[in-house]
C-alpha cells in the first residue's frame, strides 16, 4: 500500500519537523541553563527527568522498550527501534505502510538533551546522566545485580549481596560460618576416577562481610589437580581490602597460598582457569591423604584478614 500524497502529507511532515526542531531548541536551551542534577527531583518512567511526557515518544511501539539510535519511522511518523525494525518485514505495525529506511533524527536528537537516572536507582545508585550515556554506565554501575555464586549449577538468580545470601541459604543450603578462620575437610571416594567434580559452597560472615570458599577438581591441561580459592560477595574495589591465606600439607610437607579475593563479578570457572587460588596436583593430594591412595581425604585451613 502507498503511503499518503499530496500537499497535504508534504504539510504534515513538514510540520512535524518544524515541531521537533522545536522541542529540540527549547530543549537544548533548558539544558544549557541548568546545573548538575541528583536524582531528588522529579522522576518520571525509565529515570528520565521531566514533567511532559517525552519518555512516551523514546517507547518503542512494539517492544516498548527505550529507543536508542537508530530510531526508525514509516512515513506517517510512528517510530520503532531498530531490533523490532528487523522483525515486522518493512511493514508498520501501528498503520501497515511499508517502513523504507526513514530515520527519525529529529527524536534521536531530543534524547540528547535528557537526562535519566541509573536502572539501578533503588539499589543505591542515585547519579544521572545523559541519555545517551545511561547504557554504557549501567553496564558497569557498582550497584547493579550480582549473579549468585554458587557453583555446583547453573543457577540465574541475580540480586544484591543480602537477596543472594538469603538465596543460597534458603535454596541452595550452603554452610554459613561466621569467623575469619576456617579449616575444612574434603573427602572423596576412588579419586583416581575423579576428572571434574565441584564440592559444596561455603560462606563466611568476616568483618561484616560476605566470602566464598570453593574447592573443585579439573584438568589443568593434561593433569589432574584440585584447587582451593575465595571470592568476596561485593565488587572489586572493595575485595582488594582483604587479603587470604590457603594452607595444606601432611607428613612434615605442606602447599601455601596467599592472595586478594576475587569479587564474585568475576564467574567461579573464569577466577578457576585464571589458577588464582592454591592449586594441588592430584598426586600431591593424594600424598598428603595417606598412603593407600584410594580415598582423597584433604584438610584445608586458612584466615581472612583486612588490608590496612
Amino acid at each position: 500500500m502507498a503511503p499518503p500524497s499530496g500537499s497535504s502529507y508534504k504539510e504534515a511532515l513538514e510540520s512535524k519537523s518544524i515541531g521537533f526542531d522545536y522541542d529540540v531548541k527549547m530543549a537544548k536551551a533548558e539544558a544549557n541553563n541548568k546545573p548538575a542534577k541528583t536524582s531528588s527531583g522529579s522522576i518520571g518512567k525509565y529515570g528520565i527527568h521531566n514533567s511532559n511526557g517525552v519518555y512516551e515518544l523514546l517507547e518503542c511501539l512494539v517492544c516498548t522498550n527505550l529507543m536508542y539510535p537508530p530510531i526508525h519511522q514509516c512515513p506517517n511518523g510512528h517510530t520503532l527501534c531498530s531490533s523490532c525494525k528487523q522483525k515486522v518485514q518493512n511493514t508498520c505495525p501501528t498503520c501497515r505502510y511499508e517502513l523504507g529506511n526513514i530515520r527519525c533524527l529529529a527524536l534521536e536528537k531530543v534524547a540528547e538533551s535528557l537526562e535519566v537516572s541509573c536502572r539501578y536507582q533503588s539499589l543505591g545508585c542515585h547519579d544521572i546522566f545523559p541519555y545517551y550515556s545511561k547504557l554504557k554506565h549501567e553496564q558497569h554501575c557498582r550497584f547493579r545485580s550480582y549473579n549468585c555464586p554458587y557453583a555446583g549449577a547453573e543457577c540465574s538468580v541475580t540480586g544484591d549481596i543480602p537477596t543472594l545470601v538469603d538465596h543460597l541459604k534458603e535454596d541452595h543450603k550452603v554452610d554459613m560460618h561466621s569467623g575469619c578462620t576456617f579449616n575444612h575437610r574434603y573427602v572423596k571416594s576412588n579419586p583416581q576416577e575423579v576428572e571434574n567434580a565441584t564440592w559444596m559452597l561455603t560462606v563466611f560472615n568476616c568483618f561484616g562481610r560476605q566470602f566464598c570458599l570453593h574447592f573443585e577438581a579439573f584438568q589443568l591441561g593434561t593433569a589432574p589437580v584440585y584447587m582451593a580459592f575465595l571470592r568476596f560477595m561485593g565488587d572489586e574495589n572493595e575485595a582488594k581490602k582483604f587479603s587470604y591465606s590457603l594452607e595444606v600439607g601432611a607428613h612434615g610437607r605442606k602447599l601455601t597460598w596467599q592472595g586478594i579475593p576475587r569479587s564474585i563479578r568475576d564467574g567461579h570457572r573464569k577466577v578457576r582457569d585464571s589458577q588464582d587460588g592454591l592449586i594441588i596436583p592430584r598426586n600431591m593430594a593424594l600424598y598428603f591423604s595417606g598412603s593407600d591412595k584410594e580415598e582423597l581425604k584433604l584438610r584445608v585451613t586458612g584466615r581472612i584478614w583486612r588490608e590496612e
